[in-house]
């Protein structure tokens, strides 16, 4: 059996378990770069070259320069400057929804501009009275035309610019995917602004993605937080030292209740004598506190730090979790009091409920089932989120993205990716480099920690390239694409290059509906390479026409991840992406086919 033959078993049989969709498409293509290895098309080191490849490389480090985007509330910043400015205009809606999600795209990735945007566009439909169905497919729409705006909108873009570069043909710049970008959004939006209403449908999903924007303030008013603690030293001098805790009484300061007394610096609660050292955690008016201070000779308010008042309990820099205690935990039987600190000494218990109810400033005895919530500054939150021994309600990392805009450090991500593009657009360093420093900037700069950069790559992108890449390169050094190119000619005949970019089109749409467009990249782009330059066609513009044609995922709901996710909180049915899709696609081609080759040349 020949190399080419072999080449084509492989890419058959790789493309139907990517449509029977039955084994993950990372072991798909961890599976072709075995096969041939074991068929003996490549070396060992070819296939598994795609591992430390460059491309790959560069991939993983978007990933994580997205996550510092996400993570300190620059996309939620964007949001809440969408929502300030829509009113009650559809058209005004559709075009700065679908413009910031492109923009977005073109950063940080379609799958995090979606993931991102999509709770924010759920609450502005629901503010505004409109089915989600009517705006979460525009949104899913305007990424994908949003990510040709930049070399970083898409892993495809970045195979398709290194296939030029390895080809001799130049390597597309950083910009110029913007010359066929900027047409497919703005086509993209004048679509769903003219005919959206009338084929997108009009219903409600039975569950919604949660709008945690106000979490803080429902939170306050859930467990009627409005009455702030503070804690204060007692000092040597003090007329509580020696006391019994129990026999501490605030009759003199009507307002002003003492809920209990630390052991410094241990944080154990104290229900014995009181010793110079200790803490005393005090609830009422300001003033009222302030007097009890000074008649007692208490210290003025101690760590950790935590805001003045208790609402909204969110801020930039501080934070609130909901735990649950679980059966069998370690806290069952404990006694604490809101104002008590926790054992690590950097959160704070707000207040204590059971069964809904709330069990007041005084100590209480835990039992399962009894809900806490506690407040700290987001990093003490994080670091201690991970305690076996309650169960977190919402992720704070969640709550943070959603609840807080421009984080404390998101001056520092946006510099940084100020500073990553600058890079990948003078060309002063290969973008896997490029990449790498701004993955290693946000992390060494404390805007994301390592545990998030690492669950912030799509490890399933990530395989999924570096496995088909073998295959583009059997393709090209077997013969396999040559081939294929020839009989692609055939097909088209004489007609120019005008159908020879129409075949491309159309075989790398219709193949990115069934399977990853990343991957169906990977094996249409070297086919359309070899069938250009036999042809005489521009190699640039047959490449461009592959990532056009691969960002055109309209038509079904598995076409790409974001397709899958949006479908849910749209209430959307398989049949429904179609009757958009079909437009958007028309427009994609007009753009492959006839805008491309004006701009790279025919």
């Amino acid at each position: 059996m020949s190399d080419p033959a072999i080449v084509y078993a492989i890419m058959g049989v790789a493309v139907g378990l990517f449509v029977w969709n039955r084994i993950p498409v990372e072991m798909v293509a961890v599976g072709v770069a075995l096969a041939l290895y074991a068929t003996g098309v490549l070396e060992l080191e070819q296939a598994l070259a795609g591992f430390g490849d460059p491309t790959v490389i560069f991939i993983a480090s978007l990933f994580v320069v997205s996550a510092s985007l996400d993570a300190t509330g620059v996309t939620t910043w964007a949001g809440q400057q969408l929502l300030a400015r829509v009113g009650d205009s559809r058209t005004r809606l559709i075009v700065l929804m679908m413009l910031l999600v492109a923009a977005l795209t073109a950063l940080i990735s379609v799958n995090a501009a979606v993931s991102a945007l999509l709770p924010m566009v759920v609450v502005i439909a629901v503010r505004l009275g409109r089915s989600p169905s009517k705006l979460l497919m525009p949104l899913a729409f305007g990424a994908h035309a949003g990510s040709m705006l930049l070399l970083t909108g898409t892993p495809v873009n970045i195979i398709v610019a290194d296939l030029a570069d390895d080809a001799g043909l130049g390597r597309f710049n950083f910009f110029e995917f913007g010359l066929a970008g900027i047409p497919l959004v703005v086509g993209s939006i004048a679509i769903v602004v003219l005919i959206g209403d009338r084929v997108l449908p009009d219903r409600v999903a039975a569950t919604i993605p949660r709008d945690l924007s106000q979490h803080g303030l429902t939170l306050a008013r859930q467990y009627d937080v409005d009455v702030p603690a503070s804690r204060h030293r007692v000092r040597e001098g003090s007329p509580l030292v020696g006391r019994c805790v129990a026999d501490v009484g605030l009759d003199g300061h009507p307002g002003v209740v003492l809920a209990g007394v630390t052991a410094h610096p241990t944080h154990a609660l104290r229900d014995d004598h009181i010793e110079a050292g200790d803490v005393v955690v005090l609830h009422g008016d300001v003033a009222a506190v302030a007097r009890v201070v000074a008649d007692l000779d208490l210290d003025p308010a101690v760590g950790p730090p935590v805001p003045e008042t208790s609402t909204p309990l969110i801020s930039r820099r501080f934070g609130v979790v909901e735990v649950v205690v679980p059966p069998r935990s370690a806290m069952v039987g404990s006694t604490v009091f809101p104002g008590m600190v926790t054992d690590s000494g950097e959160l704070v218990i707000l207040a204590i409920q059971r069964r809904g109810e709330p069990l007041g400033p005084r100590p209480s005895v835990l039992a399962a089932g009894d809900t806490l919530l506690v407040q700290g500054t987001w990093d003490a939150i994080k670091d201690n989120v991970d305690d076996p021994e309650v169960l977190v309600v919402d992720d704070p990392a969640l709550v943070q993205r959603q609840a807080v805009a421009l984080g404390p450090r998101a001056g520092r991500s946006i510099a940084i990716l100020v500073v990553m593009v600058v890079l990948l657009a003078s060309g002063a360093v290969a973008p896997a480099v490029a990449g790498l420093l701004a993955a290693f900037a946000v992390v060494l700069g404390g805007v994301v920690s390592v545990e998030q950069a690492y669950r912030s790559v799509s490890w399933t992108t990530v395989l999924l390239v570096a496995g088909m890449l073998p295959l583009s390169v059997a393709l090209t050094e077997s013969g396999a694409a040559e081939t294929l190119a020839d009989r692609l000619l055939d097909v088209v005949g004489d007609a120019g290059p005008y159908a020879l970019l129409a075949g491309v089109f159309v075989i790398t749409a219709l193949l990115g509906q069934l399977i990853s467009n990343t991957a169906t990249a990977i094996v249409v782009a070297p086919i359309a390479l070899s069938a250009a330059l036999e042809s005489g066609v521009s190699g640039q513009t047959a490449l461009m026409s592959v990532a056009v044609a691969a960002a055109a995922s309209f038509l079904t709901p598995v076409a790409t991840p974001m397709n899958t996710v949006i479908m849910e909180p749209g209430a959307y049915r398989f049949g429904d992406y179609w009757k958009p899709g079909l437009p958007m696609m028309g427009w994609f081609f007009v753009v492959s086919v006839l805008w491309v080759p004006v701009i790279w040349g025919s």
